[in-house]
């Protein structure tokens, strides 16, 4: 069943409110990519506040993976979403009163980062106590379609805004649009979680879920190859308003159309795995998306024809979409509860802090070579880095399957063993 996930109270009203909120977070990302090129014409400057935006999850994450382990994730969500309202509001009265700068918009996009590094972990981990561990895979689909589905919706309504009345009302629509959010989560009846009990040091507390990441070689290769898709792949969507204008020579609605696209595809790839039921065949569909992924970018960045362009961010949506919802569903199936928060938060370093490095370098690859050779060697990265997963496969299967076997959640009908290597 694809919407099973949604038998459950809590998590209806979840999705509810962030399809809504979702949408105006997408609006303000288009806008705000806009905003800054409209005012500095620089491919330089858009990696770099996309930088400033990003850079807080790689350092503080771990901090709000330790605080979502150690605290109730519900309220934590709460505190996050009505911190980005605030700075929604702020950036929408700076564009509307015609006073915004770069410096302005760089500083409120580093204060949204640093908010999001305690909200992604606890948002991830929040995601069990909603649903519970059955049903969990599903959920985490269904979240994927979600933010996707908004990922189609946000960037056409944005370009549509942007071209009629500006970037400021943008930015207000994603301000009220956390109402939604938080007054769903407010709804919601959560049993209270009983908190694990302190040992150690606050560093010890975020050690050991380093330690276990790094320990279980499953978890490790898929948060490695995350983490170079996030480098070398993802900086794409930052380059997307050079390549509306410049390369395709289109304006705001081509933006739109463009990101639009992207989130066509993730919505596919969210809807495939949302059919599925177990985690079985997951470790192979992360290779093979990753390979995808690498492929549609290194064609992408050959077409020079708007409608081709378009057709090919829909393969690279749905493949990237693939990787990140299965490489989630894989981890959190073999981490245990105590440590899903610290765990997740490493998810959430590999997903979104590895990207501020890659956006920064991949604009000034671009201020030198351009767009398309930028975005072409970001593919190309992709593919060797879904061939060394590829090869390193076989080795980490039986590891995974004992991992998900102690956490309760492996799929009903177990595979067969896989035979004993030779000494």
């Amino acid at each position: 069943m694809v919407l099973r996930a949604l038998r459950h109270r809590n998590f209806q009203l979840f999705f509810a409110g962030q399809l809504l909120s979702l949408t105006g977070t997408w609006m303000q990302n288009v806008a705000q990519a806009w905003l800054v090129y409209r005012l500095t014409g620089s491919s330089l400057l858009l990696g770099t506040v996309s930088f400033m935006g990003q850079i807080p999850v790689l350092f503080l994450a771990p901090v709000g993976g330790a605080v979502a382990d150690r605290h109730s994730r519900h309220r934590l969500v709460i505190a996050t979403q009505a911190c980005s309202m605030v700075l929604a509001f702020c950036l929408a009265a700076l564009t509307l009163w015609g006073s915004v700068q770069v410096w302005q918009v760089a500083t409120l996009a580093a204060l949204l980062g640093t908010v999001n590094a305690f909200d992604l972990p606890a948002r991830q981990s929040f995601l069990v106590e909603m649903v519970g561990k059955e049903d969990l895979s599903n959920a985490i689909a269904l979240n994927s379609s979600m933010f996707n589905s908004a990922r189609v919706i946000g960037p056409a309504i944005a370009g549509l805004l942007i071209a009629a009345v500006g970037e400021g009302w943008c930015f207000l629509l994603n301000a009220v649009s956390y109402l939604a959010v938080i007054a769903g989560l407010l709804m919601m009846r959560v049993e209270a979680r009983r908190q694990p009990e302190a040992h150690g040091s606050a560093l010890r507390q975020l050690l050991e879920g380093v330690r276990f990441a790094w320990g279980a070689k499953p978890v490790r290769v898929l948060l490695m190859l995350l983490g170079l898709v996030s480098l070398v792949g993802t900086p794409y969507t930052v380059l997307m308003p050079i390549f509306a204008n410049k390369v395709l020579h289109g304006g705001a609605r081509s933006l739109g159309l463009l990101l639009g696209a992207i989130g066509v595809g993730a919505v596919l790839g969210a809807l495939t795995l949302a059919a599925r039921t177990g985690v079985r065949g997951l470790g192979r569909m992360v290779g093979w998306a990753s390979a995808g992924f690498g492929a549609s970018l290194l064609l992408f960045s050959l077409s020079r024809w708007f409608w081709l362009s378009w057709l090919l961010l829909v393969p690279a949506g749905y493949s990237l979409m693939l990787q990140m919802a299965c490489s989630n569903t894989l981890v959190q199936t073999m981490v245990p509860d105590r440590l899903r928060g610290r765990v997740m938060a490493l998810y959430s370093m590999m997903f979104m802090g590895m990207v501020p490095f890659g956006a920064f370098a991949g604009g000034a690859v671009a201020q030198q070579f351009g767009a398309p050779i930028t975005v072409a060697a970001g593919g190309l990265a992709c593919l060797v880095g879904a061939l060394l997963y590829r090869l390193a496969l076989p080795a980490i299967r039986h590891e995974a399957r004992q991992l998900i076997l102690a956490q309760g959640m492996a799929d009903e009908e177990p595979p067969a063993p896989l035979p004993p290597r030779p000494a």
